[in-house]
C-alpha cells in the first residue's frame, strides 16, 4: 500500500462507483451511461480488491472530519455484491482512526434490495437513497429494466421492504418531461410512503447541442416547484423534507448550503471509477476531467491539485453579469455548471439553462420561507405556523372573486391565474 499522507484541514468527499455505469435499468434520461472508461479497463466489472483499499485508506487518510461519509453511486452499485461491501466495511474499521466514525450512504435503484440486502443495510447502519419518479404511470414512462418493462411496483416495494427493516430511505425523484406535467401527483405518491425526505433532481441533458426530449424546461421546472411548495409549506411542515426547499431557507436564514451546485464553489466531491480514476465531478466524468488514479496520486493531492482547484473556483469565476448583479445569487450562485450553456440578457455565454424557473420559485417561496423562518424563532409549531399561513392565505382572497385581478401581482384575472389553486389551499 502507499504511504499515508498528511490529512489537510478542509473537507472532501467522494462518490465511488463500484460498478461504474453498470446498471440493471436503462433509465432513458440517464446521463451516466455512456461514460467509457480506458480501453484496457472495459472488461473490468467491479472494483478490485486493492484498488477499494486504497480508496478507503486515502479517503479516511485525507480528512478529518467525523463522521465521514461514504457514498457508493453508480450505474447500480448493488451489482458489486454484499460481499464487496462486507469489505468495505472492513477495510473502514482497519484504518479508522480512534474517535473517527463513517458511515455508508448506498444510492440505488431498489431493484436487487431482497431480505438478505436489507438486512444487511440495517445491522450495518447503512442510509440509502433510493430512486423512484413518483406515480406508477410517471414512473414506468423513463425507468424500465432491461427488459423494457416498467418498474414501479418493485422500487415501491422495496420502499416498504427497506421500512420494515427499520430503515427509511431517501426518496430521489427527478423532474423531467413527464413528471413535470403532474407536480401534485408526483409529490403526494411520494409523500405517501412516509419516508420523510425527498430531493428533487432536475433532469437537464443535451445530444448533438440539443436539449433532449426528456429534459425539463426552465419555466416547467420553476412551476413544479412552485405547485409542490404550496402543498408542503401548507400541509406538511415538520413532516416531510424536501431537499430544495430546505436548502433555501437554510441560506436565508444565515447558514451555508450544503448542496453543490447552490454554494459559491464546487470542486469538492470526487468521483472514483471503479478502475481506481478519479474525476472532477459526477457530471464530468470525461476525459478532460480526468484526474489521476488512487494507485498514484492520493486522493488529498488530487482534490487539492491546481486544475481541480481551478475547476471548482471557475463556479464563481465564470459567472456571467447577469448572475453577478441578480438578486437571487445568494442562493443560487448560478448554479451548476454543466447547465451554464445558454446565453443571458446580454449575449454572454454561460448562463445557467434552469435560471427563469429558480428565479420563479425563489421569487415565490421567499415571503412565505421567510416568514415561516420567523415563526419558527418564536418557538411557534409547525401545526401552527401552517394553521397561521392558512388564515394569511384567506384573509387575502377574503373579497377576491373570479373576475377580480390576482393578488399575487400578475395583472391576471384571478380566474387565469390562481384561483383554483387558491381554492384549494384557502379551505
Amino acid at each position: 500500500m502507499p504511504e499515508k499522507t498528511v490529512a489537510s484541514t478542509q473537507p472532501f468527499m467522494v462518490m465511488a462507483k463500484p460498478v461504474g455505469s453498470r446498471c440493471n435499468m436503462q433509465c432513458t434520461y440517464c446521463y451516466y451511461t455512456a461514460t467509457q472508461l480506458p480501453k484496457d479497463n472495459e472488461k473490468q466489472l467491479c472494483m478490485s480488491d486493492e484498488t477499494l483499499e486504497r480508496f478507503i485508506m486515502q479517503y479516511i487518510d485525507g480528512n478529518t472530519n467525523s463522521p465521514l461519509y461514504f457514498v457508493w453511486h453508480g450505474g447500480e452499485p448493488a451489482i458489486a455484491g454484499i460481499d464487496f461491501f462486507k469489505r468495505a466495511i472492513m477495510i473502514q474499521k482497519k484504518y479508522l482512526p480512534e474517535g473517527m466514525s463513517c458511515k455508508n450512504n448506498l444510492q440505488t435503484n431498489g431493484l436487487l434490495l431482497d431480505d438478505e440486502w436489507c438486512a444487511f443495510l440495517a445491522k450495518n447502519d447503512f442510509d440509502v437513497g433510493l430512486s423512484i419518479d413518483g406515480t406508477q404511470l410517471l414512473h414506468d414512462h423513463y425507468r424500465k429494466d432491461l427488459g423494457g418493462n416498467g418498474t414501479h411496483a418493485r422500487v415501491a416495494a422495496t420502499v416498504d421492504r427497506l421500512q420494515s427493516f427499520g430503515i427509511k430511505p431517501d426518496l430521489l425523484c427527478t423532474v423531467n418531461s413527464e413528471t413535470v406535467k403532474n407536480p401534485l401527483a408526483v409529490y403526494r405518491a411520494l409523500r405517501s410512503f412516509g419516508t420523510g425526505w425527498i430531493q428533487f433532481i432536475p433532469i437537464v441533458r443535451r445530444e448533438n447541442g440539443s436539449i433532449t426530449m426528456d429534459s425539463v424546461t426552465g419555466e416547467g421546472y420553476g412551476n413544479f416547484l412552485c405547485a409542490v411548495f404550496d402543498e408542503w409549506v401548507l400541509n406538511d411542515l415538520g413532516k416531510v423534507d424536501v431537499q430544495i426547499f430546505s436548502e433555501t431557507a437554510r441560506v436565508w436564514a444565515g447558514g451555508s448550503a450544503v448542496l453543490c451546485w447552490m454554494a459559491p464553489v464546487c470542486g469538492r466531491v470526487l468521483i472514483v471509477e471503479l478502475d481506481g480514476s478519479v474525476y472532477s465531478c459526477d457530471h464530468f466524468v470525461k476525459p478532460d476531467f480526468h484526474l489521476g488514479d488512487v494507485g498514484k496520486q492520493s486522493l488529498r493531492e488530487l482534490v487539492d491539485s491546481p486544475f481541480q482547484l481551478e475547476f471548482g473556483n471557475g463556479k464563481r469565476e465564470k459567472l456571467t453579469a447577469q448572475c453577478r448583479s441578480c438578486q437571487w445569487l445568494s442562493v443560487c450562485n448560478g448554479g451548476c455548471p454543466k447547465d451554464r450553456f445558454e446565453l443571458a440578457e446580454d449575449g454572454e455565454y454561460g448562463a445557467n439553462y434552469l435560471c427563469d424557473g429558480l428565479k420563479s420559485f425563489f421569487s415565490y417561496a421567499q415571503p412565505a420561507i421567510n416568514l415561516v423562518t420567523m415563526l419558527n424563532r418564536n418557538r411557534q409549531t409547525p401545526e401552527a405556523i401552517m394553521v397561521d399561513l392558512r388564515n394569511r392565505l384567506k384573509a387575502i382572497w377574503k373579497d377576491i372573486g373570479r373576475n377580480d385581478l390576482c393578488p399575487c401581482g400578475s395583472s391576471k384575472k384571478a380566474k387565469h391565474c390562481c384561483w383554483d389553486k387558491a381554492q384549494m389551499y384557502s379551505r
